[in-house]
């Protein structure tokens, strides 16, 4: 079953996206906890969202994102942050699942988008996102500002 988090989901998540930092080989620079994904995803001003997948009443998958907006389309879309599901769970099509719950969530809202990023060495989840039609964008090249670099440029801002 796949259906938008509750509040009671969020240890479930918090543990699922610990779990993709550890797949992803960086457990170390996950520090997320539970009061910190309560506030984004139930605060008075959500700034994330999340779709769940339940498997005999366990919370066996996450899809967190948020809305991003295209000015070339002139409307919003979903940026994809975290896709996972556990191991034990994977090949039952809850991965699927929660994808085509997003590319719903764009259609029923008139997106035009449904956007995510995907390590170069996780293969699998290249093949499976191509299965579906997703393209890669290989024309863009992904910058980030962190830590002593974000603090550095942010010292200039007048």
């Amino acid at each position: 079953m796949i259906r938008r988090a509750a509040e009671a989901d969020v240890p479930a998540i918090t543990a699922l996206v610990h779990e993709l930092a550890a797949y992803e080989k960086s457990s170390a620079l996950c520090t997320v906890r539970d009061e910190q994904l309560q506030a984004a995803l139930f605060g008075a001003q959500p700034s994330v969202f999340a779709h769940v997948a339940e498997h005999e009443g366990i919370v066996v998958g996450c899809a967190l994102w948020f809305l991003n907006f295209s000015t070339w389309d002139g409307v919003n879309g979903i940026y994809l942050e975290d896709l996972y599901v556990q191991p034990a769970a994977r090949g039952g099509g809850f991965g699927t699942a929660l994808l085509a719950a997003l590319a719903a969530e764009c259609v029923a809202r008139e997106y035009t988008r449904l956007t995510w990023s995907v390590l170069d060495w996780n293969t699998p989840s290249i093949g499976f996102y191509r299965s579906l039609g997703a393209q890669p964008q290989d024309e863009w090249t992904t910058f980030r500002l962190s830590e002593g670099a974000l603090a550095e440029l942010a010292a200039t801002a007048l």
